[in-house]
């Protein structure tokens, strides 16, 4: 059963030091900026983070990296111009990357929400990607044998729930949510509004409840 805590800082309430924990959004569509401040407020640290990039100025994800508090990150995307706190740590050797290509991020997200064990995709193959890695070649094709990845922990932002929990997104920032929703053992939503069941029509539900522990309202992102 989905609950409301009052605040962002009880919503991620019980995310201890070692948690792997995805955070929706690509760049800062998306991303749920107060649940990571009341995550950085809790003092966790040592964190494994799965996130498209690898923060964005000085909030958010990027606020996380340069505290120290990210020990290792898996992301698509790591370098851009405004992404100086992971670079400089990452240089310092003070934060390992796990580089993923994009699609290959997302199907292994959502491969461990639908409960595959596995899958192959060209995307990689023949490259250092690849190194260490299964390999096998289909119908004269290459192929790269990837693993689900899951979370303790998904943090993200949608636009709308419904007492139940059932969430919508607001356009391109739902990109990461839904499939992280249902790849984490828990899931922390913010929202901007909280309407009565009835509210939302079934047909628009894009995140179903059953995959949302947790939805805060946050009146102004």
């Amino acid at each position: 059963m989905t609950t409301f805590p009052a605040t962002a800082r009880e919503a991620v309430a019980g995310i201890a030091d070692g948690a792997t924990v995805m955070l929706g959004g690509f760049g800062a569509a998306g991303q749920p900026v107060e649940l990571i401040e009341a995550l950085i407020d809790t003092g966790a640290g040592d964190l494994t983070v799965v996130n498209n990039n690898a923060g964005n100025g000085d909030r958010g994800l990027a606020a996380l990296i340069a505290l120290g508090r990210v020990r290792r990150i898996i992301c698509s995307f790591p370098r851009q111009p405004d992404s100086w706190h992971f670079d400089r740590r990452y240089r310092a050797g003070e934060i390992e990357l796990e580089l993923v290509p994009q699609g290959n991020l997302a199907e292994r997200i959502r491969a461990a929400g639908a409960g595959i064990g596995g899958f192959f995709t060209p995307t990689g193959y023949g490259t250092p990607l690849a190194e260490g890695k299964e390999t096998r070649v289909i119908d004269g094709r290459g192929y790269v044998l990837e693993y689900p990845l899951a979370a303790d922990y998904a943090l993200i932002a949608a636009h709308t729930a419904d007492a139940a929990g059932n969430l919508v997104y607001r356009k391109t920032a739902r990109n990461f949510g839904p499939i992280m929703a249902a790849a984490a053992r828990t899931t922390v939503a913010q929202v901007r509004a909280v309407v009565p069941v009835g509210g939302i029509d079934p047909e628009h539900v894009v995140t179903p409840s059953i995959y949302v522990d947790r939805v805060v309202r946050v009146e102004a992102p």
